[in-house]
């Protein structure tokens, strides 16, 4: 995923990811992937994390944001900002 705004969020860890939005909403592991979920007033952010090698530890590959109140989605960028600065 290459937007611009997200660069730093592509490639984190879930221990990095944790440090910078705190705990999780939800934290889901299916196989070798895991959704981290992060929400406040503003919305909800969804960042997938995958091993990138065999065995590698699952960094974050994708993020997807959306409205709060009715699941529309919204500007990645917006949401990450907004989260950011709770």
């Amino acid at each position: 995923m290459t937007l611009p705004g997200v660069e730093g969020l592509i490639g984190a860890t879930s221990a990095r990811l944790v440090q910078q939005f705190g705990e999780p909403r939800l934290d889901v592991y299916e196989g070798d992937a895991r959704k981290l979920q992060f929400s406040g007033d503003a919305c909800v952010l969804d960042v997938f994390l995958y091993p990138t090698s065999p065995g590698a530890e699952p960094t974050a590959t994708y993020v997807d944001a959306r409205r709060a109140s009715d699941g529309l989605d919204v500007d990645r960028v917006s949401c990450i900002q907004a989260l950011l600065r709770r």
